[in-house]
C-alpha cells in the first residue's frame, strides 16, 4: 500500500515561532509610530502599493511605469523622509520598553504634580522635561548640573522669579532633577501656531525628536500644558498631569 502523503505540510513549532516573533516584532513597531507622522506615511506607502496593484490589473501602463520607478528608489526615500524616526527607533532597540511595557511607577509624580499647580496658581512659568527612553545627555549639559532630588520646593525655587536658573527647562529622570536652565529645540512644524510662546514652541520641538513628557506652565494665564510625541494639549488640570505621570514607566 503506498504511502500517503499529506497535500498540506504540518507546521514546525519552529514556524509557529518565527510567525509569533514577526508578528510580535510588526506589533511592537506599531505602537512606536502610532499617532505619530510616520504611521501617516505609512498609510501612504500601502495607498501607492495598492495603486501600482490596481495599474498592473488594469493595464494601466503610464502610471504602473511611474509607479515601479518611484518605488523602485523607496529605500532611499524612507532613509531621507524617516531619518530622525530611524535614529529614535535604532536608539530604542536595546530599551526594554521596546521588548515589553515597563511597570508603570509614579516615580515622583506627586511632587511633580504639586509643583505645578503652585506654580500654575501664581502663574510662574515654568519648563519641565520628564525623560524616558531617549537619553537627554546633550540637554542636560546646555544648562546647570543639579543631580537634587525631586522636590516641590526645588522645582519652585528653580522657576521663581529673580532665580538665576529660572530661564530655560528642567530635565528630571526618575527621581532627580538633572539639571536646569536647559535649552530646548524650538519646533520647527509650521503648523504650531504662531501666538503659541517660547516655552510651548520648545516643549513640542523637544517631544518632536525625543520621546520625553514635558510640561509646560504659562505665566500668561497659569494654563498647564503636555507636550508628547510632538503634540500639545493645552488647559489641562493638577489631575490629569497627575495621571500622565503616573502612567509612565519607571
Amino acid at each position: 500500500m503506498p504511502n500517503y502523503v499529506p497535500m498540506i505540510p504540518q507546521p514546525r513549532w519552529q514556524d509557529v515561532l518565527d510567525v509569533l516573533i514577526v508578528a510580535y516584532i510588526i506589533y511592537r513597531i506599531a505602537v512606536l509610530i502610532r499617532g505619530t507622522r510616520t504611521m501617516q506615511m505609512v498609510v501612504g506607502m500601502v495607498v501607492l502599493g495598492g495603486a501600482l496593484i490596481t495599474s498592473q490589473i488594469m493595464g494601466l501602463f503610464t502610471l504602473n511605469w511611474l509607479l515601479n520607478n518611484f518605488l523602485g528608489s523607496l529605500i532611499v526615500i524612507l532613509v531621507v523622509i524617516f531619518q530622525a524616526d530611524i535614529r529614535r527607533g535604532l536608539t530604542r532597540v536595546g530599551a526594554q520598553s521596546f521588548f515589553g511595557p515597563r511597570t508603570p511607577a509614579a516615580t515622583a509624580a506627586e511632587e511633580v504634580t504639586t509643583a505645578v499647580a503652585w506654580l500654575a496658581a501664581r502663574r510662574i512659568g515654568a519648563l519641565i522635561v520628564i525623560e524616558q527612553d531617549d537619553g537627554l545627555n546633550e540637554f542636560v549639559e546646555s544648562g546647570r548640573l543639579i543631580y537634587g532630588r525631586v522636590s516641590p520646593e526645588l522645582l519652585e525655587t528653580v522657576f521663581m522669579g529673580g532665580s538665576p536658573l529660572h530661564d530655560g527647562a528642567v530635565i528630571i529622570k526618575g527621581d532627580q532633577v538633572l539639571a536646569a536652565a536647559c535649552l530646548l529645540p524650538l519646533s520647527t512644524n509650521s503648523n504650531v501656531s504662531l501666538a503659541l510662546g517660547t516655552r510651548h514652541r520648545a516643549a513640542i520641538g523637544m517631544t518632536e525628536d525625543t520621546d520625553a513628557v514635558v510640561l509646560v506652565v504659562s505665566e500668561e494665564d497659569g494654563a498647564i500644558s503636555i507636550a508628547r510625541g510632538g503634540q500639545l494639549r493645552r488647559g489641562v488640570d493638577p489631575a490629569e498631569v497627575m495621571a500622565t505621570l503616573r502612567k509612565l514607566p519607571a
